[in-house]
């Protein structure tokens, strides 16, 4: 249950943050479910392994929201009704979603 609450979380960040940012598209919320699915499995796959590599290289708490970035553009790769501009909106809305949903997540 609680695994289902942190996706409904997330999709609502990626929704309305492309709501917020022009540089951004999603469909619709059931679009945005599946963003906050694909991500979550690439940050689980992808992204600790290069959190794991790049260890020593950059500080984490910057480097974190530039890994997001990247796997941000790589769901927009795989995803047909996602689309991110460049890197620099992907950026932006890394910031935003981890700032709505740590705030979502700390009000529920």
């Amino acid at each position: 249950m609680e695994t289902i609450i942190e996706i409904l979380i997330t999709a609502t960040a990626f929704f309305a943050s492309a709501k917020l940012l022009s540089g951004v598209y999603v469909k619709n919320f059931m679009q945005a479910i599946i963003i906050a699915i694909v991500i979550g499995v690439l940050n689980f796959t992808l992204g600790t392994l290069l959190k794991i590599a790049t260890l020593g290289i950059l500080s984490l708490g910057i480097f974190t929201l530039f890994l997001d970035a990247i796997i941000i553009q790589l769901a927009d790769f795989f995803l047909a009704d996602f689309r991110v501009k460049n890197f620099w909106w992907a950026l932006g809305l890394a910031a935003i979603v981890s700032i709505v949903t740590g705030l979502l997540n700390w009000a529920f």
